[in-house]
């Protein structure tokens, strides 16, 4: 009986639940997708979070018509069945067909992030023992290379601290941007999550990528070395300052000089996007 009550209660409970789940949007890192490959991404991890929730709650209610259908009180002389062929065809079969409707939506992802369009601006990142270094490739005369490390807990904050970096690397939005990514030594990883950008960082080779941040979008982005890469992998982080063209622009003419992007109330805001 006290079974019976605790699963009459629980399934509503459940249902309930779920349905206020799905009536809200889950959040996986990051608010909203300021590339098309993250929107895309993010759309993907919907999918796939309806239909774990959409299984938990099947088996869960099966459970319990399980329980209380066949419990002993009702069933003084349990069945004998060892197997039946219906079913099991039926929960091997249908597995398959679910994992079959992520076939197209995981693989059609994965291609465009790896089809690499024409580019309007290719940027070197070579992960070194323990920082980045960023080359413009093609505008070594206008910007020198970019060395980029880790501001101290006391620099950066509480907050941004292993996140924050004394150089980070300036783009512009609205504008394809291919990145070639090598590593001087130790194995890395060049890995932005708001941007949905994950490759490896590999000695003697180069690996390349590319990502195109929203017009509007503009503002400072962190990610992380995704490799452990040895006893200082906590200290290199990725920090991508998104500008306007014309901001960028002036950035150019100026030699990369930090001071000529805008602070204060001008600059891009970011916090929202980086949570």
């Amino acid at each position: 009986m006290r079974l019976k009550k605790a699963l009459l209660l629980g399934i509503p409970a459940l249902l309930l639940a779920s349905t206020s789940a799905f009536g809200a949007e889950p959040s996986f890192g990051w608010d909203v997708g300021v590339t098309d490959n993250a929107a895309d991404g993010k759309k993907f991890l919907y999918y796939v979070y309806w239909m774990i929730a959409a299984i938990v709650v099947f088996v869960f209610v099966l459970m319990a018509f399980i329980m209380i259908r066949f419990r002993e009180k009702a069933n003084p002389k349990p069945s004998k069945t060892t197997h039946h062929v219906g079913l099991e065809i039926v929960w091997t079969i249908v597995p398959v067909l679910l994992l079959m409707t992520l076939v197209y939506p995981s693989f059609s992802t994965l291609f465009k992030q790896d089809i690499i369009k024409e580019a309007d601006m290719t940027i070197k990142a070579t992960g070194y023992t323990w920082h980045w270094q960023y080359e413009y490739v093609g505008m070594e005369d206008q910007i020198d290379e970019i060395i980029s490390k880790p501001l101290s807990k006391e620099e950066a904050g509480e907050d941004k601290y292993l996140l924050a970096t004394n150089a980070p690397l300036v783009v512009p939005s609205g504008t394809k941007i291919k990145v070639l990514v090598t590593s001087d030594r130790n194995l890395h990883s060049f890995s932005m999550d708001p941007f949905w950008v994950k490759v490896d960082a590999i000695p003697g080779k180069i690996n390349q990528t590319w990502f195109e941040v929203y017009e509007g979008k503009e503002g400072t982005y962190y990610g992380q070395c995704a490799e452990l890469c040895g006893i200082n992998h906590y200290f290199m982080p990725i920090e991508v300052r998104v500008v306007t063209k014309d901001q960028f622009n002036s950035f150019v003419a100026s030699g990369g000089d930090y001071a000529s992007l805008p602070t204060g109330k001008n600059a891009v805001q970011t916090a929202a996007l980086n949570k």
